[in-house]
């Protein structure tokens, strides 16, 4: 229940990483301290892990990212400049990456993780989203449709940097989506330069917090709470929502081209294999939160548990099976890299895993 637990106390974490930071020197803005060399930063928090080619890179407390280039035996910290706790990474190819966080902050490197620089924060995004329902609504024609946008879009300014971003995912190298607490959701169609929000895209009426998004299988979700399920029509434009056989919280979604799945609490998976028009529950014989998931190039999928389970399907996520582990950890995040090794990240902090 890590990401789940995030949003929801996102404040309190907010407060706790404000108090290191203002330690010895005074007060000082994790958006504006760049994050601390620390030979520890291996056993903290890790809510996030992605490949970039054949590294992989680590997000998590405090602004800290760390790099392995040897499938997560040895680790180093990269060069951040920011404090924020870090909640999500994504690598749309082998040097462009990003990663999300609390505080609203959007990180971009282009150098497959080595170092990374600002290109949003929650001190900016309110007034984007304001910006931008101000103009939407002098030209709208649907004048009480256009005055609700613009009253969220001026709740979202007035809270400053209290919302985190949850998830980030590419469909390309131009495209991309940042969603988060509150039903916060943006989109960039020219690599990040510039972002817009879709508060008006999206099928959240209830503002529920959006906790991960994927492609897959050319299609792209978004997964939140109270089965909350979101897939985009690229006729419209719009996210719409699914109707699934669950009402609980999601926290994942992962799949291929010929089935979609997405898996959340007491062990729920559920899988589509018509991209999102009906879907089924798998048996997981789980009875906790699946925090985290990766797929292979095999087509092997692994879903990780807040209690250090691990299960791996190897029929596209049909069925699946307990996998025994050399050292099982609660897990906030996972890959898989090689036929029976994992590297996860959680409370722990980031270690190698063997399947055995």
């Amino acid at each position: 229940m890590f990401k789940r637990c995030l949003a929801s106390a996102v404040v309190a974490a907010s407060v706790a990483t404000l108090a290191w930071a203002a330690a010895d020197t005074g007060w000082r803005d994790v958006l504006d301290t760049p994050a601390l060399k620390s030979p520890l930063a291996q056993r903290t928090l890790v809510n996030g892990l992605a490949r970039s080619g054949e590294r992989l890179v680590a997000v998590g407390q405090r602004g800290h990212v760390l790099l392995s280039d040897d499938q997560g035996k040895s680790w180093r910290q990269a060069e951040v400049p920011v404090s924020s706790d870090l909640v999500a990474v994504t690598f749309p190819s082998a040097d462009q990456g990003w990663a999300v966080g609390h505080d609203g902050i959007v990180l971009r490197s282009t150098d497959a993780g080595a170092t990374w620089t600002r290109v949003l924060d929650g001190r900016q995004a309110g007034a984007l989203m304001v910006d931008y329902y101000q103009r939407e609504a002098a030209n709208a024609g649907d004048a009480a449709r256009a005055a609700a946008l613009l009253k969220e879009a001026e709740r979202f300014a007035a809270q400053g940097a209290e919302n985190p971003f949850l998830d980030v995912a590419f469909e390309n190298a131009k495209t991309g989506y940042l969603v988060g607490a509150f039903g916060l959701i943006l989109r960039t169609t020219d690599g990040g330069a510039s972002w817009q929000p879709l508060l008006h895209a999206t099928e959240n009426p209830k503002a529920l917090h959006l906790y991960a998004v994927r492609s897959v299988g050319g299609e792209t979700y978004i997964a939140g709470e109270q089965g909350l399920l979101l897939k985009l029509d690229r006729g419209t434009g719009q996210f719409r929502a699914l109707e699934l056989p669950y009402k609980g919280t999601l926290f994942g979604v992962i799949g291929n081209d010929r089935a979609v799945l997405v898996h959340g609490l007491r062990g729920t998976v559920l899988r589509s294999a018509d991209a999102g028009r009906s879907w089924q529950a798998v048996n997981t014989g789980l009875q906790v939160g699946l925090t985290a998931s990766s797929i292979d190039a095999q087509g092997r999928i692994v879903i990780v548990s807040q209690a250090g389970h691990a299960l791996l399907s190897r029929d596209d996520g049909a069925s699946f099976a307990l996998a025994k582990t050399d050292k099982p950890a609660p897990a906030a995040a996972v890959v898989i890299v090689g036929p029976s090794s994992l590297v996860v990240g959680g409370p722990r902090g980031v270690s190698p895993l063997t399947l055995q």
